[in-house]
């Protein structure tokens, strides 16, 4: 018996087995990033939009008719989707969604009374098996308001507030939808969860940090619910100033409102069908 000292052979063997331990360590981690991945479906029947004023389609010069959803739904069209609806309302937060309260709920193109989630959830149960894509995008009403663009600072609710969005995502809205979207223990239809653009980031450099935060909250919420949907990259990342604001939003317009234009809402469209792959 030796004590103390470590033999030649087991000198060797040690690289080695670490060696291997890493390549299994990183497989096995390949592979539950793999399986969190949920394979998409593909376009259906019916295509439900869900969410806040850029699901809605809200331009500041009253032009209601375009937007991503029926963007969208025209390349939906070209894949077999028949029908289309739009249940986002303009000024809805992940809190209002779940319990209705929207601000502006008088301007909703679909009609539905209450809250929104769940005039989704019950259209879906009604075309069980038929609905695919649903798109949602919703958070940016609970944190833009803490923003003050006056002086770009940053409200001390912003870590609350945002906790609370992934709460009611990962708690109680991507659950209901998916849910909603199994059929016979079978998932039926896609969730493609959108991110947001900094309409801020020209004024108030410092505010892509917290987009971005935003949305890789938004990404890490998706998780294997929903595919996230990349705008922020699409409407040119975080380089500052962003050549692209004037022209994809009206932020540089007499409105000066924050809210995509038809450019803007096409680019988002292009996300999206990227995303999906559809």
């Amino acid at each position: 018996m030796m004590h103390g000292r470590t033999s030649p052979l087991l000198r060797l063997c040690i690289p080695v087995i670490l060696a291997l331990s890493l390549v299994m360590l990183f497989a096995s981690s390949a592979f539950a990033s793999t399986k969190a991945q949920r394979a998409l479906i593909g376009p259906s029947h019916y295509y439900a939009a869900a969410g806040d004023s850029l699901a809605f389609g809200y331009q500041p010069n009253l032009n209601w008719a375009d937007g991503y959803s029926n963007y969208f739904y025209s390349n939906l069209q070209s894949h077999g989707e028949q029908d289309y609806d739009n249940y986002a309302c303009p000024g809805e937060t992940s809190a209002t969604f779940i319990n209705g309260g929207c601000p502006y709920s008088y301007l909703k193109k679909a009609f539905y009374f209450g809250a929104q989630l769940p005039a989704v959830v019950n259209a879906i149960k009604a075309h069980p098996g038929q609905v695919s894509p649903v798109t949602l995008d919703i958070g940016a009403n609970d944190l833009l308001p803490d923003i003050n663009t006056s002086n770009c600072t940053v409200s001390a609710n912003w870590t609350s507030d945002l906790a609370k969005v992934d709460a009611n995502l990962t708690g109680t809205i991507l659950p209901q939808l998916v849910a909603a979207l199994t059929v016979n223990g079978r998932v039926t239809g896609d969730i493609l969860l959108m991110g947001y653009y900094d309409p801020y980031q020209n004024t108030c450099p410092n505010s892509v940090q917290y987009i971005e935060q935003i949305n890789q909250h938004l990404q890490n919420d998706a998780g294997s619910s929903a595919t996230f949907v990349d705008v922020f990259d699409a409407f040119g990342g975080a380089t500052t100033p962003n050549p692209n604001l004037c022209n994809y939003t009206w932020i540089c317009s007499s409105f000066h409102d924050i809210h995509a234009r038809n450019a803007g809402y096409s680019v988002m469209t292009s996300a999206f069908e990227q995303a999906a792959g559809y």
